[in-house]
């Protein structure tokens, strides 16, 4: 019964410990001892190559507090209260934005959007 439940919260990485646990525990010549710290590594192996794919997820999704994500998070709360509030619910008005605060926000919308895109042109080239 506990072997099932790990199975089922644990998947792979579990199923595949306890079984390199239960053959080291079986071994009892030096070929299946050495068959069994080989699939304890393989497990290790596994275990590492799971971290690593996490990390590099993490790395390649960033911070939500970067300062490019700080700026765009401005200007979509600026955004949003124009449509949202202004525009859908009628419930205010917000003059146009003028001068160098206009350019900054095209700024960073063109910057955001397009760092994105030349982002995602590269890994297709790469690929």
């Amino acid at each position: 019964m506990w072997l099932a439940l790990i199975n089922l919260i644990g998947g792979p990485i579990v199923s595949g410990l306890i079984s390199a646990y239960k053959a080291h525990l079986t071994a009892t010549t030096t070929d299946n001892q050495t068959a069994a710290d080989l699939a304890g590594k393989q497990v290790a192996a596994q275990t590492l190559e799971v971290q690593a794919q996490y990390n590099l997820r993490a790395a390649q999704i960033g911070h939500p507090f970067e300062p490019e994500k700080l700026g765009f998070y401005l200007v979509l709360s600026y955004m949003t209260k124009c449509v949202l509030w202004d525009t859908m619910l009628g419930l205010g008005t917000t003059g146009p934005l003028r001068g160098d605060i206009a350019v900054w926000c095209g700024l960073i919308i063109t910057f955001y959007y397009g760092k994105r895109i030349a982002v995602d042109v590269a890994n297709i080239i790469r690929r």
